[in-house]
């Protein structure tokens, strides 16, 4: 939502308050996005504005509206620690924050006091046919450094230098291990959440991280190196959890395939060229996925069991490569990434 607050509020910092027209613009934006693209289950990163954002969706349609946690007001009027949303066309059944277990952490050697950057929401979603479904909206830890250096006074310049850099390395070390274990935490839940309740599972929201850098790559574990094969099989994919971008190439794929087939044609020798996955945000010259949707096997049409499959994958970025500032002046810093799930014949 990139600072969604409403004035004459501030984000951060007291003059960043945005003027009525700018709150309009951004209002706008989010509806025209909501009309066209029409998801029906939406998580949200970056709400300061709780109030204001369940009247826009109310409007849009979306009856189901959730938060488990508020930002932070300093100064009566200075907002900071932005929350997690999720609104949804379907009943949400039931909402929770995520705990991680405060042994676990320990034993990994965490502090006593360790907690999400910013917590973890939990709603239980009832989905057509297949009924409640868990579905988790994050904002990991952004790789900001976690140490910021005071503006010298008496450094020399080389110092100086050498004072910042040494707090980058650090402090972006910091950022990378919080992260980290905030996804391994989280996931640990989502599997004892799993055990418990049988629910499907979907992962949604800002992972601040390529999922393919082993920092995260975790989440997407389907293999067990010492545990017995036949038992591996039977029990594991349950607990496993898929990019939904994985399972769309992967529907392409098939599909390919399948007309090939029915038509009589001689497969290509070569497999069909796998498309380009878009990235969702940019930085200077660089770009990167940072934003996902992660699913659990009964949105997998590899799995025998499954209800649905991934039929699209979109990611929404013409604010970013095209933008036009009447438009989307006040849109966001990502693109919004939206996969659509069709029910198997």
């Amino acid at each position: 939502m990139f600072n969604y607050l409403e004035p004459p509020n501030a984000f951060y910092e007291f003059e960043r308050i945005y003027t009525a027209q700018q709150w309009a613009k951004k209002q706008r934006w989010i509806s025209d996005y909501l009309n066209q693209q029409q998801p029906d289950v939406i998580g949200f990163q970056e709400v300061f504005s709780i109030d204001p954002l369940k009247a826009l969706m109310h409007k849009q349609g979306y009856a189901y509206f959730a938060v488990i946690d508020e930002p932070e007001v300093i100064d009566d009027f200075i907002y900071k620690r932005p929350v997690v949303a999720i609104a949804s066309r379907f009943p949400i059944t039931e909402v929770g924050v995520v705990r991680h277990d405060n042994e676990l952490a320990q034993t990994l050697g965490l502090a006593a006091d360790f907690s999400f950057s910013r917590k973890v929401l939990r709603a239980t979603v009832d989905l057509p046919h297949i009924g409640n479904t868990d579905c988790y909206v994050v904002h990991f830890k952004s790789k900001r450094s976690m140490i910021e250096v005071e503006e010298p006074n008496q450094l020399a310049p080389e110092q100086n230098i050498i004072e910042h850099l040494k707090a980058t390395l650090a402090g972006g070390w910091g950022s990378t291990i919080q992260r980290g274990t905030e996804a391994t935490l989280l996931m640990v839940e989502m599997i004892a959440r799993r055990e418990a309740t049988q629910n499907p599972m979907l992962l949604m929201g800002d992972f601040n991280n390529n999922l393919a850098d082993g920092v995260l790559s975790h989440l997407l574990t389907d293999s067990l190196r010492f545990a017995p094969a036949f038992d591996c099989r039977a029990y594991l994919a349950k607990y496993c959890l898929s990019d939904a971008w994985d399972l769309y190439v992967r529907s392409l794929v098939n599909t390919g395939v399948a007309k090939e087939v029915s038509d009589n044609i001689e497969p290509e020798p070569h497999p069909p060229k796998k498309p380009h996955r878009v990235p969702t945000h940019y930085y200077g010259a660089s770009s990167s996925v940072l934003d996902y949707i992660l699913l659990s096997c009964e949105f997998d049409a590899s799995f025998h069991d499954s209800f649905y499959e991934v039929s699209n994958y979109h990611t929404y970025d013409r604010h970013l490569i095209n933008p036009d500032f009447e438009r989307d002046d006040q849109s966001t810093d990502h693109a919004v990434v939206m996969a659509t799930l069709t029910l198997r014949a």
